[in-house]
């Protein structure tokens, strides 16, 4: 990539995000004062900020978007903060790419009838992004600070920088056994997603490991796909809600296997089976026919640094303002699975960073961080 910023084609008239919904505008102006009268602390509690202590900020940048994370919600963002000419920078985070990069085939993503390898799409989302002025860096955002704007953070533990606006997009990362088979087959035939992998295991046999509604919910989906599912649980019944267990046990292409954890993932370039142990009675086994195997165990989102700022769920998830991406933090935003428990699609991060990236852009037109552009049609939209 070349060092200066790209130049506009002749002809071509700069894209603007549209401001057209004002009630939704003013709303937003309201939330963001409403959370500074009532304070920007979550529950009252003051975070650690011992890390801080000995770092020099006098002479760190002040960046008006940062942008935490680098999957389809964070490059999104990127892209359309870089359009509206905010500059952003992007630390790309200890998995640069997010989940997707240990993906093989992704063939629920629009525009892409061929399917397309899940660290290639990543790379196209960094080059486009970078092509209208994103400044990517290597980097993991260890602490942050805020009290105050423009907000204090330490990249790395150790390098500060300010910012005036953070787009949070940090993603989630799937719960797995931890075995090292299990480990080095994922993305060929282990998998943390039904709705995104099923359709490769039409005619086959695969195994689900868990006992809750994501568990019933995925085993359920993937008998569209599969030949027969197991569900391996290990105690004598669900934690699932009574509506879903019923769902799975009337099934007849799901079978459950009780009291039973997998110890190891077989296969050499492809799973071909699994060795499972009876916890009551200690029995090993072999599940040879099993060809695909999917953890629905839960998503840890990986919001650990904001803990004590952002209001989250129990589970961890930042919790957002209604239709926005708007956090309890004036001027920080979410997006991504980071704050979607929900649907945990490519493209449904993709929309929320678009949205985050409007939301942080409106911010500091308010607060007069940036001017605001005149409204302006792009020949893209629409066509």
């Amino acid at each position: 990539m070349s060092g200066g910023r790209p130049t506009r084609p002749v002809g071509i008239r700069r894209f603007h995000f549209c401001l057209a919904s004002g009630d939704s505008w003013h709303t937003h102006l309201q939330l963001d004062t409403d959370m500074r009268e009532n304070g920007t602390h979550t529950n009252g509690q003051h975070p650690d900020l011992s890390a801080f202590e000995g770092v020099d900020f006098s002479d760190a940048e002040n960046r008006d978007v940062v942008i935490i994370g680098t999957g389809p919600a964070g490059w999104t963002a990127a892209l359309y903060t870089a359009r509206a000419d905010l500059e952003p920078v992007i630390y790309m985070g200890p998995e640069p790419g997010g989940q997707l990069t240990t993906t093989t085939d992704v063939e629920n993503y629009p525009g892409f009838p061929d399917g397309i390898l899940g660290p290639e799409m990543m790379d196209r989302f960094q080059e486009q992004a970078e092509r209208f002025g994103t400044e990517s860096r290597y980097g993991t955002v260890t602490h942050v600070d805020f009290r105050e704007r423009p907000y204090r953070l330490l990249i790395d533990e150790e390098t500060p920088i300010y910012a005036q606006t953070v787009i949070v997009s940090t993603g989630a990362s799937a719960k797995y056994l931890g075995l090292e088979n299990e480990q080095r087959l994922i993305g060929k035939g282990v998998t943390a997603c039904a709705t995104c992998d099923g359709s490769f295991f039409r005619g086959e046999t695969v195994a689900v490991v868990g006992g809750g509604d994501s568990a019933m919910e995925e085993s359920t989906f993937l008998t569209k796909f599969a030949e027969k599912v197991y569900v391996i649980h290990r105690r004598d019944e669900l934690r699932a809600s009574k509506i879903m267990q019923e769902r799975a046990f009337e099934n007849d292409k799901i079978e459950f296997v009780w009291n039973t954890e997998v110890i190891d993932v077989l296969g050499d370039q492809s799973v071909e089976g699994l060795e499972v142990i009876n916890n009551e009675t200690g029995a090993t086994y072999t599940m040879d026919d099993v060809t695909g195997f999917f953890l629905a165990i839960g998503h840890t989102p990986n919001t650990g640094p904001f803990e004590g700022w952002l209001d989250m769920d129990e589970k961890g998830y930042i919790l957002t303002q209604p239709e926005s991406t708007y956090t309890n933090i004036p001027g920080v935003f979410a997006s991504g699975d980071a704050q979607d428990d929900e649907y945990r699609q490519a493209v449904t991060a993709a929309g929320t960073g678009c949205k985050a990236a409007i939301d942080a852009e409106r911010w500091l037109a308010e607060h007069g961080v940036v001017a605001p552009h005149a409204e302006a049609e792009d020949v893209a939209v629409g066509a």
